[in-house]
């Protein structure tokens, strides 16, 4: 089991963190548990989890704050459980880096679900190195920051580089959203499009990408995207 990947479950209520510890463990994950996000961020300099369950409404802070930080400074995947239903919590939520939102109640074997779906690489990368030259800018994807041509640094998540990175071994070819959701799993459907929707909007911000007429990452309405930057790998 030292070689499952490790999903840590940051939620105040006991009975729900029992609930998604066994069902996680029982399917072949590790787990930790997390009632307060003071301790979660004090365990998180010794550990790295591949998944992280993220509450909301914490007795310490907003998760959203946490979400966001997690979404820039970790390489896990974020999810949200929360009680909040509401269309625009979800929007901001997806807006801050993570990568999905289960509200509750919710059945374990969904979670499973999901977190397997974000953990699912359905072939190796195109590309194994982590850095890409492109248009004047420069993507670290070991560090989660783009460089412009004055050095400037632009932080962006997880999330965001799946898809940056999804555009930039793909250069000049057609990305559809069915294989985007092959690709980097998930559910299809409104909630996954409204993922991809954010996630693009805010790396052509990254970008400094005219909203009215992006350079770089066209959308080609019914299809899917292109990227048309010429892009070099080291």
């Amino acid at each position: 089991m030292t070689d499952a990947p490790l999903v840590t479950i940051l939620d105040d209520e006991p009975a729900i963190r029992a609930m998604l510890s066994d069902a996680l463990e029982e399917a072949g994950f590790r787990t930790m548990g997390f009632s307060r996000a003071t301790e979660f961020e004090a365990a998180l300099k010794s550990t790295t989890p591949d998944v992280c369950l993220v509450d909301l409404s914490l007795p310490d802070r907003d998760g959203l704050s946490l979400v966001h930080r997690l979404a820039l400074e970790q390489g896990a995947s974020v999810i949200i459980i929360s009680g909040r239903a509401q269309v625009q919590d979800r929007v901001t939520g997806l807006e801050l880096g993570a990568d999905d939102y289960i509200i509750k109640p919710f059945d374990p074997a969904e979670v499973v679900a999901r977190i397997r779906a974000r953990l699912r690489k359905p072939g190796p990368s195109l590309q194994t190195s982590d850095t890409a030259r492109f248009n004047g800018w420069t993507a670290h994807f070991d560090r989660y920051v783009l460089t412009d041509n004055t050095g400037l640094e632009t932080p962006f998540s997880h999330a965001e580089g799946e898809v940056l990175r999804m555009f930039l071994e793909r250069p000049k070819r057609l990305v559809s959203r069915t294989m985007m959701q092959e690709s980097l799993g998930g559910a299809a459907g409104q909630s996954f499009d409204r993922a991809m929707d954010v996630r693009i909007s805010r790396l052509r911000t990254k970008l400094r990408e005219d909203p009215r007429n992006p350079r770089l990452i066209k959308t080609i309405y019914g299809a899917g995207y292109i990227f048309l930057g010429d892009v070099t790998w080291s």
